[in-house]
């Protein structure tokens, strides 16, 4: 262990979440998962927001202990009813969640209800169609993923803590803070590799960025072994096209809220993804948005006055769609604005919250 993660310990292990009185807990939202992925951070955003008025608690690891967790000494617990008399709610988000609630419910007889939350963006394998079949209730992350829904389902996007993501509000929130070169940054984050289109906003970089010279690119996110000759590759492409100094790789930087305060534009290019959490975050730090039709990206931009949508996998079709924000950075403000406008009407978290809750209320009612 590095002395950073030695010296996190002991205050991570000092603020511990309490051991939870079961009897008042109606909800479970396991993480079933030990690294962090896009179901992880909407747990860890959700939960707080559902636990205002909400027995709610989750299990797993990699999760924060801010939040209320439930130990694994009390799964025992879940065979009797809490004090409301309701069947608890276990909401899961992935097959292995879904699984473990059938066996909870199906073998130990816990008195529980299944909620299952779909964000695939695709046909679902035969298992996981049969384990969607066995859910109480289903809910949909965008118009997209319940396509491929054969079930009753309902339709909840995810929103975005307007607290946590917000607007530029003092100088550290300028590019100029960061130290990079240039007046203004275009910026893409998340894990780099070819599924998430890394490489087309590289391209897209190198033919754009030696003729706007205010410009400097940033790109932040892990790097997995797997991945490390595809990032190696991208680093040769800006080294041959002498831009070293103005595509930079930041790697895993230790807050990312920052630096979508920092750019003036967001690109999201990936080839497929689930929802994908980014545009709407850099949206609520009034940052406009060049995205792919990935995900449920289609259903948070709006074409021409919060950004711009392009045909997943089309490089061609992205780097023209963010030329013009480069050659008018009044443009790319305005937008921005536009944004944030966006995501405060229409993507708030508490907006998701009240929808979960819609369908746990539906689930309690029946019969």
């Amino acid at each position: 262990m590095n002395a950073k993660g030695a010296a996190a310990a002991p205050s991570a292990a000092a603020g511990r979440s309490a051991v939870p009185d079961m009897s008042t807990v109606e909800v479970i939202a396991p993480n079933l998962k030990q690294r962090l992925s896009g179901v992880t951070s909407t747990i860890i955003q959700l939960v707080p927001v559902q636990a205002r008025t909400l027995g709610i608690v989750t299990i797993g690891p990699g999760l924060p202990d801010s939040l209320p967790k439930m130990r694994w000494w009390q799964l025992s617990s879940l065979k009797k009813r809490p004090k409301s008399g309701r069947d608890r709610i276990w909401h899961a988000r992935r097959n292995t969640e879904m699984v473990a609630g059938l066996l909870l419910r199906d073998v130990l007889r816990a008195p529980l209800k299944l909620v299952f939350t779909s964000a695939a963006q695709r046909d679902h394998r035969p298992f996981t169609k049969w384990l969607i079949r066995q859910m109480d209730a289903v809910i949909a992350t965008g118009e997209k993923s319940a396509s491929f829904l054969k079930v009753p389902h309902t339709v909840v996007m995810h929103g975005v803590d307007l607290d946590v993501f917000r607007p530029p509000a003092g100088d550290d929130d300028a590019f100029a803070a960061s130290g990079l070169p240039g007046k203004y940054a275009v910026g893409c984050f998340g894990r780099v590799r070819h599924q998430k289109g890394t490489d087309l906003f590289v391209d897209a970089m190198i033919g754009l960025l030696p003729h706007h010279p205010d410009w400097t690119a940033v790109i932040t996110g892990r790097v997995t072994a797997e991945h490390k000759a595809f990032a190696d590759e991208l680093k040769e492409r800006i080294a041959k096209a002498g831009l070293t100094d103005r595509i930079r790789f930041l790697g895993e930087v230790d807050d990312i809220k920052p630096w979508y305060r920092r750019v003036s534009l967001y690109v999201a290019p990936s080839r497929n993804e689930g929802f994908g959490l980014t545009p709407l975050e850099a949206m609520a730090s009034q940052t406009a948005v060049v995205a792919s039709d990935a995900g449920a990206y289609a259903e948070m931009i709006v074409q021409g006055e919060t950004g711009a949508l392009v045909p997943a996998g089309d490089g061609n079709a992205l780097r023209e769609a963010i030329r013009p924000y480069l050659a008018d950075p009044a443009l790319t403000e305005t937008h921005g604005i536009n944004a944030l406008a966006e995501v405060r009407a229409r993507f708030p978290l508490e907006r998701e919250a009240e929808g979960v809750r819609r369908v746990y209320d539906h689930v309690w009612a029946m019969r």
